[in-house]
């Protein structure tokens, strides 16, 4: 049995550290879009929680016009794709004291929706 040299790991680990994330699917977003968040949601109008359309770039708790909780409007984010990934991986955690608490706490569901909502900004 041949053993991998400690250098040829750390090349491998330097490698998987520099290969960026995996990309989300948009059409799987959509699919998981409206099945989990268009109760709440829609791109282009207010519901129970805001519209998605213009998220990204967009000031956490700054869309004119929708009531927030105080604790979003003064929570200082600006979403991308960082963001709304701590935020769908645990609101609660994300922003203590706002009021969405519905979780995405699969990764590759997580990334699919943020294509979506990044390809529909």
């Amino acid at each position: 049995m041949r053993s991998i040299s400690p250098a040829s790991l750390f090349v491998l680990f330097a490698l998987t550290l520099s290969c960026p994330a995996r990309a989300g699917d948009a059409e799987r977003g959509r699919v998981l879009y409206e099945s989990r968040c268009m109760g709440c949601h829609a791109l282009d109008t207010d519901r129970i929680g805001p519209r998605h359309r213009g998220v990204f770039g967009r000031a956490a708790g700054g869309l004119a016009g929708y009531d927030y909780s105080p604790a979003l409007r003064n929570a200082r984010m600006v979403w991308d794709e960082q963001s709304l990934d701590r935020w769908l991986a645990d609101p609660k955690t994300a922003v203590p004291g706002q009021r969405m608490y519905y979780a995405v706490p699969d990764s590759r569901d997580r990334a699919d929706l943020i294509e979506y909502l990044r390809r529909n900004n």
